[in-house]
């Protein structure tokens, strides 16, 4: 096996993935399918998995929804179209939906959700458990 940088030929038909720059990406292709995608960072810090989303101009009360499920933390949010606009918008509008996978150690039973300025906060508590030693398994010889 070789160490040195690998070298591209050069040649008359371009790379089968040159066939594909033009195209959008699966996330940028994706809202379109699953409804507007929510910009979230998650992080661990002091013993909580921490999820932010970006949330701006919504109630927290009518508008978003959090759920918890089989390890999978989804945040559903909706934001109606202002009617008495009459002029351009940039705004999205519609139906956003967002879903991470906890990592494990995660306690769904003691879930928290802050919203300020904009932002929704998950705190997940994170439970640790000590890595437990490989049991020996007893094997029986049948004859």
């Amino acid at each position: 096996m070789s160490l040195l940088p690998a070298h591209r030929r050069h040649s008359l038909f371009p790379d089968l993935t040159d066939w594909f720059a033009g195209f959008p990406t699966v996330e940028n292709v994706r809202p379109f399918v699953e409804g507007r995608l929510i910009r979230v960072e998650d992080e661990t810090a002091d013993g909580k998995y921490l999820v932010r989303a970006e949330l701006p101009g919504l109630d927290p009360d009518k508008d978003v929804t959090v759920t918890v499920h089989d390890g999978l933390l989804t945040i559903k949010a909706e934001r109606s179209e202002r009617q008495e606009t009459k002029g351009r918008t940039e705004f999205s509008y519609g139906s956003f939906v967002r879903s991470v996978a906890l990592p494990e150690g995660a306690n769904e039973d003691d879930i928290a959700a802050t919203y300020e300025k904009g932002i929704l906060t998950i705190a997940v508590p994170l439970v640790t458990t000590e890595a437990a030693e490989p049991k020996r398994v007893s094997i029986t010889s049948v004859e």
